[in-house]
């Protein structure tokens, strides 16, 4: 397959017509992990990615719930909006820090989130995310997560709510609004499904197979920012997350969203 073609494609439907590296990185992730579980079916991987621009707000990388950038940021967070009555179907507050210091919130290309959860995955994928939570941000780890989440996988079913995406998407079905139930019932379900055609149109244009992602890397790379452009992102990103310390030290939340 093209790697070129479907970089070039998801740049103008899907993120402005401009890449950064760390999103080039974690669509190449995403796209390993689907060539590791040796998925053909482009629906079936599509609507991943889509999961991913949608959960990530564009970024493509694990993140934190409230897209926090500590632990503790997205702690307050959550405390805040909690108090505040804005997250009206919580009944247990499952963010607050236990007796290990540790914080069961939401973390990953999806939002991993309560200690049942984190401990039906990390049993699945083989890594005890119980005992430390964090490594859900682990891009590997979140990968593969993302993916035994939502196919039916190694436990048979999505992992997630238990409906998995062969019921939507496998063979003739395309159900990509339907297809929502993997993760979150039908929030967002219309926009989520739209990337995914988005993502679909690039992988059908590359001309996608598990088989050719791992082996025609030599027909196209992914592009990479300028040294540039590259800097200047690092030096902000240094900005904000130096701005979110001193925001926590004082009592406050600082949260940032990078957007072009």
């Amino acid at each position: 397959m093209n790697r070129t073609v479907f970089f070039d494609r998801v740049r103008s439907s899907l993120f402005g017509g401009r890449l950064t590296q760390s999103q080039v990185s974690g669509l190449t992730r995403l796209l390993d992990e689907a060539a590791r579980l040796n998925l053909d079916d482009r629906d079936l991987v599509a609507y991943p990615l889509a999961t991913s621009y949608h959960e990530t707000a564009k970024r493509m990388q694990p993140v934190r719930e409230t897209l926090a950038s500590t632990d503790a940021g997205a702690v307050a967070a959550l405390e805040k909006a909690w108090k505040a009555g804005k997250l009206p179907s919580v009944k247990t507050p499952y963010w607050r820090v236990d007796a290990k210091g540790r914080s069961m919130f939401g973390r990953g290309d999806v939002q991993l989130t309560h200690e049942d959860n984190y401990r039906r995955l990390g049993e699945i994928i083989g890594i005890d995310l119980v005992s430390n939570p964090g490594l859900a941000l682990d891009p590997a780890i979140s990968a593969r997560i993302l993916f035994e989440g939502m196919l039916a996988g190694a436990s048979g079913k999505g992992d997630f709510t238990g409906k998995s995406m062969e019921k939507f998407l496998a063979g003739e079905a395309h159900d990509f609004i339907g297809a929502r139930a993997v993760v979150n019932g039908t929030d967002r379900a219309a926009a989520i499904a739209g990337y995914a055609e988005s993502f679909l149109a690039a992988l059908n244009a590359a001309g996608w197979t598990a088989a050719g992602w791992r082996g025609d890397a030599e027909l196209g790379e992914p592009p990479a920012p300028s040294p540039a452009e590259d800097a200047a992102l690092t030096m902000i990103a240094g900005m904000a997350t130096a701005l979110a310390v001193l925001a926590e030290s004082a009592g406050h939340t600082f949260t940032w969203e990078l957007s072009k």
